[in-house]
């Protein structure tokens, strides 16, 4: 393993162009509920959680736990970095 002290700088266009598309793809999430689109209704469903079984809830929890424990992991790595 190499001792990698590199800093990594991110600019501002890019955290911007990121926020655009997430800005972009919720505003096309939200308009393909108001389309009626037949048998392909399924590729626009994204969060009708409500109607959906036990198990498929349970595995949206467990997904949702995953990427907390992910996001908490990484946090306590990045603060008890010594540089």
């Amino acid at each position: 393993m190499s001792n990698d002290t590199q800093i990594h700088i991110v600019k501002y266009k890019t955290y911007f162009y990121v926020l655009l598309a997430l800005l972009t793809f919720t505003s096309i999430s939200v308009a393909i509920t108001r389309i009626d689109l037949g048998n392909l209704a399924i590729v626009g469903a994204f969060m009708h959680l409500k109607y959906e079984s036990r198990v498929f809830m349970a595995m949206i929890g467990l997904v949702i736990f995953v990427f907390l424990s992910v996001m908490i992991i990484t946090f306590l790595d990045y603060g008890f970095k010594h540089y």
